[in-house]
């Protein structure tokens, strides 16, 4: 379904002092070590990310990025049609596991003390995120790391009408994931762009950050707001 040329392979190699992530979260090198199954990989990913509570530091927004990137170069033999329609379809049906598993194990799992996996803080901060922004928040987490793995468990637990969730869910999906590609797809034939990948890589995480930050920072305003009243 997909094959890795070595010119896009090496390109890591030309950027030693980029090499900030480890090899095992780095967009590049996942697709590159995947091979001919980089494309399959790159599903599995999306929807553990999507979904699995387990998947929260996986790669989504660069790894997506990345892909496009290497479809454009012709890393990966797909056409970006059936490469944005298989994303999407992943990262619904990881929406849909997640939200089951909240429905059906999130109490007991949550209600837990904190381990390595599971911080209760990420649990509360989707929560807020949830509370605040209602069911357009389904849209909206897809944006945001580590939220868009956890709001749909908590839209489970909260027993979300199913129909408002699938539906909310399958716009995110979409828009999420064929953005993200599209922006790789159409940006992978400039040659810097193409001999940074891992710059690049950084790049799409600091920035989907940026909402984390901002509500943080609203948060700390909000409160400090409320102690001088």
């Amino acid at each position: 379904m997909a094959t890795v040329m070595p010119a896009i392979v090496n390109t890591a190699a030309n950027t030693p002092a980029l090499a900030l992530l480890p090899d095992w979260l780095d967009p590049e090198h996942i697709i590159s070590s995947l091979g001919p199954f980089a494309l399959i990989g790159v599903c599995l990913i999306i929807f553990a990310e999507c979904g699995l509570l387990i998947g929260f530091f996986l790669p989504g927004d660069s790894l997506l990025f990345v892909t496009g990137l290497f479809v454009a170069t012709g890393a990966i033999d797909t056409p970006i049609w059936l490469v944005c329609a298989l994303l999407a379809v992943c990262a619904f049906v990881g929406n849909v596991t997640g939200y089951w598993i909240g429905r059906k194990v999130g109490p007991s799992l949550f209600n837990k003390p904190d381990s390595k996996l599971f911080k209760r803080e990420h649990v509360d901060k989707t929560h807020e995120f949830f509370e605040r922004y209602g069911a357009r928040a389904i849209i909206l987490a897809r944006f945001v790391p580590i939220v868009r793995t956890f709001i749909t468990a908590v839209a489970g637990v909260a027993q979300m009408d199913q129909k408002k969730f699938f539906t909310y869910s399958a716009i995110g999906g979409v828009a999420w994931t064929v953005s993200m590609t599209v922006l790789g797809f159409f940006l992978g034939n400039i040659p810097w762009i193409k001999n940074n990948l891992e710059a690049m890589a950084i790049v799409i995480v600091l920035v989907s950050v940026i909402p984390i930050v901002i509500e943080y920072v609203k948060g700390r305003r909000a409160k400090a707001r409320d102690a001088a009243n």
